[in-house]
């Protein structure tokens, strides 16, 4: 038999024990806070019908959509050439789900008799892209998901504010918040004559961190646009100034635009309930945020770290009519997503997991023997019962072997049943950081933690 080679597809990962302990740590945070704002949890499957999926992502999305490949015999007798529009839906009808605001919206449509509008939902599981691996971008991801569909209320945009600084202020981590409309994008398009060519624009200029304006310009001009229009973007790139500021001076270039100037109205909307509350983290008007999926169409919002390099680890938005799509229409919604994997990472850099977080026993019971252990046995029951994480090594190994092991795991304490603790109904505890030693009576065991 041929050997199986022992690795895992590129840009996904295992997980030890260390690992899904600070990960745990991440999505315990978040869901504390979702929870405080009243979100209630659901979960959907993996893998999604392709019509659900594509067309909701834009051109470059789509692109980068896992399709599954159907089961059976059907290329039998077909030129797949020749007719690949008819054959490619027998091929493959089904696609790993690429994020998790498209699959609640077909929820939401599905089981609308079920749930109440405005309807909060939070949703805590993996993802799928078949992009390029790198540093902070992987196949297979986890994002944790707040939502609020069934009202176009600000308040939901403020909350989302809200949740971004609760959940950040308790990582720890220093963040900067930035905000745009696609109102705003749709009225520059319209401010330089491009109103078709909005897809195109918010594609470039979402790539502006990663490549730079020159050639967001070049990407501009071979996606169609006029070197008169690209330079009618240049006053845009160049505001300045404060939130306020920024919005005044969109309103004298805008000029009239009804699009454009409800934008600008719903931003300083936002911008007024974001200074009433005074979040920690840094909030701040990006005109230049565009955020590339197609669904979006009021605030977006995009998360970064101060003090790492690496792209957004929270990021989401307004989206009008994303369930019309599924046969619901008219239902607004606005939603943020953290990427988990990216928010470890920022963490582990920064060094800012907990100490001990990864230490899964209080107690670790060395085992002198059958008698020993069976007094062990008892003891740690009691222990467990109150709720103390206890452990027994399994054989009476050598001491420095069962010593080595506590050590290794972390394990801040050791208890010792011998024979003269079995005949005193005592128990010695040792403290592994201090070394000191005590001997209590075993009844009292869970007064000593």
């Amino acid at each position: 038999m041929a050997q199986i080679t022992c690795s895992i597809p590129k840009g996904t990962r295992d997980f030890m024990p260390v690992e899904m302990t600070r990960r745990n740590y991440i999505f315990d945070t978040i869901r504390s806070v979702f929870k405080t704002y009243c979100f209630a949890p659901i979960e959907t499957p993996a893998m999604e019908n392709l019509s659900t999926l594509m067309g909701k992502y834009g051109e470059e999305g789509d692109k980068l959509l896992f399709k599954i490949l159907n089961s059976g015999n059907f290329m039998d007798g077909v030129d797949f050439t020749a007719d690949y529009h008819r054959v490619a839906p027998r091929i493959c009808d089904r696609g790993l789900r690429y994020d998790l605001t498209v699959p609640f919206a077909r929820f939401v449509v599905q089981h609308r008799g079920d749930i109440v509008f405005p309807f909060r939902r939070y949703q805590m599981q993996p993802v799928w892209r078949a992009d390029r691996p790198q540093k902070g971008r992987y196949r297979e991801f986890y994002q944790c998901d707040a939502d609020v569909i069934g009202s176009d209320s600000l308040l939901h945009e403020l909350e989302l504010v809200q949740m971004i600084d609760d959940v950040f202020r308790r990582l720890q981590v220093a963040v900067t918040v930035k905000i745009n409309n696609r109102k705003i994008l749709a009225g520059i398009a319209n401010m330089i004559g491009a109103p078709d060519k909005l897809t195109d624009i918010t594609v470039a200029i979402d790539k502006l961190d990663k490549i730079g304006l020159d050639n967001v310009k070049s990407e501009l001009m071979e996606r169609g646009l006029t070197a008169d229009a690209i330079a009618k973007l240049q006053p845009v790139f160049d505001l300045s100034g404060s939130a306020d500021e920024k919005l005044a001076q969109l309103e004298t270039l805008f000029a009239g635009d009804e699009t454009g100037m409800k934008g600008v109205e719903e931003m300083r909307t936002l911008f007024g309930y974001i200074a009433s509350v005074k979040p920690g983290c840094e909030v701040d008007l990006d005109l230049t945020l565009a955020r590339g999926l197609n669904y979006y169409t009021g605030a977006i919002f995009e998360v970064k770290a101060k003090n790492v390099s690496i792209g957004s680890i929270c990021g989401g938005g307004r989206y009008d009519n994303l369930t019309g799509i599924f046969g619901l229409p008219g239902v607004s919604g606005v939603g943020i997503s953290f990427g988990a994997d990216r928010i470890y990472d920022v963490l582990a850099e920064l060094n800012l997991f907990p100490e001990n977080l990864e230490q899964q026993a209080t107690l670790l019971f060395i085992n002198f023997g059958e008698k020993e252990m069976a007094r062990c046995i008892a003891l740690a029951a009691q222990l467990r019962n109150e709720g103390v994480a206890v452990e027994i090594y399994p054989d009476a190994a050598k001491m420095k072997k069962q010593m080595s092991y506590a050590d290794a795991k972390r394990i801040p304490y050791v208890a010792f049943v011998g024979e003269s603790e079995l005949a005193n109904g005592t128990v010695t505890v040792k403290d592994m950081v201090s070394g000191e030693q005590k001997t209590v009576p075993a009844e009292e065991m869970e007064k000593f933690f």
